[in-house]
């Protein structure tokens, strides 16, 4: 029977299972009380024989523990096989891979957020500098600089409100990679912290809430320092306040698996929100349109609080989807086409060379994001395709 050696495993407690898993390939599995014994005796370098002799003696169970391996040699869990190295990818190289847990651990101190608190206090207390609407954006009579403006602070928020997810989990010990994903029509940035699950629950929530913390000291920051100043130092700090906040409300669409999905899944002690709820939806879908063979319900074999969890996120998926997917068919695909359309028109030789340009750089750009979504989305689902991250 053969000899297993593992790779560094990490593993905590959850209820009645334990989650066990790799940090290096952000693989994890939930695991019996059984399973994770079957784990520390294989650990200890005994064969699969004796452990399943010593597992009979302690359950009264025959436990198929070659089936045990293959599984965990499935998983990448398993280094050597009898002495012979298994075949598996190399792990995914971390994001920012010289920053070190050591470096960030002060990011888990319980002091940090309240001085965060203090510092969002403080903004709220004084008042905004300016009143925080529209006009705000607006600091500038020329339209270049307010679209210059809010691209370079849009797109340093946006890669600090990534690193900050980074940081957190890395200070746990979680490698974290930052890459460009989808979430239905919209192309995001996002942080991938698999492995944050063995972490204890604060940490694991200053991880998912990192990003949306970061967007809000920023945003206290440079009202602080607009309340200080005047002119047109006042009405940029103004704008980047404001431009700091608009990305929050996105956050609430939990239908897309954002910041405060995790939250919510965390909190709800679910193991797969968003996969159970498409579960779901599906099978309600089918009992309403009463296609397809007569299958059972996937969530009755939830715990029964994940079970009431997925239910109620399912309705809000469904519904949250179809709006977005409605919003994308009648306002954003017909703007895009109109605007793409016009440009290609105005390309011809009857039209001015500025005309031109303007036109050959809207359908530059537009070609461009389009492009880009497609490619990150079908990258996506060839990744999804391969073994999933149960």
């Amino acid at each position: 029977m053969p000899h297993v050696r593992l790779h560094r495993l990490d593993s905590r407690p959850d209820g009645d299972e334990w989650i066990v898993g790799r940090l290096a390939t952000g693989r994890f599995v939930a695991l019996p009380e059984v399973g994770k014994e079957a784990l520390d005796l294989l650990g200890q370098g005994l064969g699969a024989a004796e452990v399943g002799r010593r597992l009979r003696e302690t359950t009264g169970d025959d436990i198929d523990v070659p089936d045990f391996v293959e599984a965990l040699v499935d998983l990448g869990f398993v280094a050597e096989v009898d002495g012979r190295a298994t075949e598996s990818p190399p792990p995914p190289k971390p994001t920012f891979a010289r920053i070190r847990p050591r470096h960030v651990r002060w990011v888990l101190s319980p002091v940090l957020p309240v001085l965060v608190g203090l510092l969002i206090a403080a903004a709220l207390l004084t008042g905004p500098p300016v009143p925080l609407g529209y006009r705000t954006l607006l600091w500038s009579p020329h339209g270049s600089a307010v679209i210059a403006l809010g691209a370079g602070v849009g797109w340093v928020l946006l890669l600090l409100h990534e690193c900050a997810h980074l940081v957190a989990a890395r200070a746990t010990g979680v490698p974290g990679r930052m890459r460009l994903g989808t979430r239905l029509q919209f192309l995001v940035m996002q942080t991938d912290i698999s492995g944050i699950e063995i972490a204890p629950r604060r940490h694991r929530l200053t991880a998912y809430l990192a990003g949306i913390t970061t967007n809000l000291s920023v945003a206290s920051l440079a009202a602080l320092a607009a309340g200080a100043t005047d002119g047109t130092a006042r009405r940029i700090l103004a704008a980047v306040a404001l431009l700091a906040l608009l990305p929050l409300p996105f956050q609430l669409m939990v239908f897309m698996r954002t910041d405060l999905y995790f939250v919510l899944q965390d909190l709800t002690r679910c193991r797969d929100l968003y996969g159970d709820g498409v579960a779901f939806s599906k099978y309600a879908a089918r009992r309403v349109l009463r296609r397809g063979p007569h299958a059972p319900d996937p969530s009755l074999g939830l715990p029964a609080h994940e079970r009431r969890a997925v239910r109620v996120y399912s309705a809000v998926l469904v519904v949250g989807t179809t709006l977005c997917l409605a919003f994308l068919v009648t306002v954003t695909l017909p703007a895009d086409v109109t605007l793409f359309a016009r440009a290609v028109t105005r390309l011809g030789p009857c039209h001015s060379a500025a005309q031109r340009l303007d036109s050959a750089a809207v359908v530059v750009a537009l070609g461009a994001v389009h492009l880009l979504w497609a490619r990150t989305w079908w990258r996506g689902r060839r990744l999804s395709a391969g073994p999933s991250r149960p």
